[in-house]
């Protein structure tokens, strides 16, 4: 059928087509170059009745072909080398059916692709959710049974909260997060707010400025001395009030504001020691601290001096030396009144300028506080992040986090936390890689992108798992139509993508740029793509193959409107 080589222009080899016929049945098929002692495999990508054109996929020795080189079609064995064989077992995952060779199924090395970073792409309606729903399916509803997998998917749509039910008829669990609890097998989402970090603390409440993390670390340890009942954090607390009201004394302001403050202050905050009616002992009587605030008919408050002497009687602490042991659970309102005292006690009332950068951090709290959002952070009892996961993963193998209930912004500081607590978790571990997470996250350009976390925390956390996640055991999956508007360091570090159906030209670059592989012929064969059918490469393939994905069973809520039915009331709605 194929003569001999033409032309040979770098990776790319045009052939004579003997036939005189350009069928259109074998495009896309894969060419073999018989040589002594090798075989060098290629893909037809052009052919009309003189000539055919074949990307060279295999290596190239020497950069040279023998003359008169034979070309054929590939056999079947052959091909099985490159596409997997047809039967799934522990070591291999089918993925779909080839979209060129009738009744082949594409599998694909379960390491290769469950331990490296991946990405799903494709313009809405391409056929991504199903695609994903059939990967997982395939994966827990076989005959083998992946009893010790962990998986965590974000579902930002809360379409896949049906689709993995089954798994129970298979020795194996599912269960589904949300914060609208509407069915038997959904529990309620928690992450709690004694699990908050300082970088955690700044992404919750969107830090604008890296000059805000000292306040928020302060905020954390003033929490856990205002919650301890240690005999001895106790002492501390009141030497910290003490400080800061003393900053308030002679902070220059009116004795009116200066009043006012330290009412405020001990009002919230206060010992057996040290509030409003404490004893303030003067030659001849003592007053009450509250009765020494008080301000004649000048506008002076003559007591500031015996104030400063009775508060001046408390130790100086110095935070950083204060060691607190004991573990405690505390909600959002402990970590509200600590961020308002760390305030107080910075000095901010007398920095204007300051003032008005920290005071957005306590609005948003106090927002999230007041929201239905606040439910997620209570948890009455202490439990620690090491029982946490192993409890969220106790004889679960797949978790679906439905986000479908919060906005963008929230949703994508839930997808935040959760992914740096799970990171942390294997980090932590003594044996490295001992337990592996794959974290799969629908809409991911939501979510993962090149904010400004790098420029207030110190780094970008999807950046950080993807660069060194992989070693520990943490795996990330994206799912995205829009992979132009994901962070390029994230996707940089996936080495296996599968595009469906897309045609915006800035994604359809980044597609052009992820191998050398990708031939110009299959950027524009991308853009035609038949829903379910998607362009698959990276390490887990031997070269870049077309795969049909079966339809998922039960299938995600993500199918495209019937609009002629639904108009004309023939859907049920």
């Amino acid at each position: 059928m194929f003569g001999k080589i033409l032309k040979i222009n770098n990776n790319e080899i045009t052939i004579e087509n003997l036939s005189g016929k350009a069928l259109s049945s074998i495009m896309n098929c894969h060419l073999v170059f018989d040589e002594i002692n090798r075989k060098i495999i290629g893909e037809l990508i052009y052919i009309d009745r003189e000539i055919a054109k074949v990307l060279l996929i295999g290596e190239i020795i020497n950069n040279q072909f023998i003359a008169g080189t034979k070309v054929r079609i590939i056999n079947d064995l052959e091909l099985q080398l490159i596409i997997g064989n047809n039967q799934f077992d522990k070591n291999r995952l089918i993925l779909g059916k080839s979209a060129i060779y009738k009744d082949y199924n594409v599998s694909i090395s379960l390491n290769d692709f469950f331990a490296n970073h991946s990405a799903v792409i494709g313009n809405t309606g391409s056929g991504k959710s199903c695609g994903v729903a059939r990967i997982l399916q395939n994966l827990f509803f076989s005959k083998y049974q992946p009893i010790n997998c962990h998986i965590i998917l974000f579902d930002a749509y809360g379409e896949y909260k049906k689709t993995f039910l089954n798994m129970k008829e298979n020795n194996l669990n599912y269960t589904c997060f949300t914060t609208e609890l509407k069915e038997q097998y959904e529990s309620p989402l928690k992450f709690p707010a004694y699990f908050l970090g300082v970088d955690d603390l700044a992404i919750l409440l969107g830090a604008t400025s890296s000059d805000q993390i000292p306040v928020l670390s302060k905020t954390l340890k003033l929490v856990k001395i205002f919650n301890s009942n240690d005999a001895k954090i106790k002492e501390y607390k009141n030497d910290i009030i003490a400080s800061c009201l003393l900053d308030i004394l002679t902070s220059g302001k009116k004795s009116s504001q200066i009043r006012d403050q330290i009412i405020a202050v001990l009002s919230h905050y206060n010992t057996e020691s040290l509030n409003l009616d404490s004893i303030i002992h003067q030659p001849g009587y003592d007053r009450t601290l509250r009765q020494c605030l008080l301000i004649d008919e000048q506008g002076k408050m003559n007591a500031i001096l015996e104030v400063t002497k009775f508060l001046q009687n408390f130790n100086k602490v110095d935070l950083d030396n204060i060691i607190i042991n004991e573990d405690f659970a505390y909600g959002l309102n402990d970590i509200y009144y600590a961020l308002e005292f760390a305030l107080i006690s910075e000095g901010i009332l007398n920095n204007d300028l300051a003032y008005k950068q920290n005071n957005i951090l306590k609005s948003r709290l106090q927002n999230i506080i007041n929201s239905a959002e606040r439910d997620i952070f209570e948890m009455s009892e202490y439990v620690s992040k090491e029982n946490f996961i192993k409890n969220l993963f106790s004889n679960i193998q797949l978790i679906d986090i439905d986000l479908s209930y919060l906005d963008d912004r929230f949703a994508k500081t839930i997808t935040k936390l959760y992914s740096k607590l799970l990171f942390n978790y294997t980090i932590g571990l003594e044996k490295r890689g001992s337990f592996s997470i794959n974290i799969i996250l629908e809409e991911a350009h939501r979510y993962v992108q090149n904010d400004n976390d790098i420029n207030i925390i110190g780094y970008n956390v999807f950046d950080r798992i993807t660069k060194e996640g992989r070693k520990y055991g943490t795996i990330l999956t994206f799912i995205t139509q829009r992979p132009s508007e994901l962070s390029i360091t994230a996707l940089s570090q996936c080495t296996n993508f599968i595009v469906f159906k897309m045609f915006y030209p800035k994604d359809l670059e980044i597609v052009r740029n992820m191998s050398i592989n990708v031939a110009e012929s299959t950027i524009e064969q991308i853009k035609t793509l038949n829903p379910g059918t998607a362009f698959c490469f990276g390490s887990g393939f031997k070269m870049p193959l077309l795969v049909d994905f079966l339809l998922p069973n039960p299938m995600p809520e993500s199918t495209s409107l019937k609009i002629n039915k639904l108009w004309y009331g023939e859907e049920d709605v």
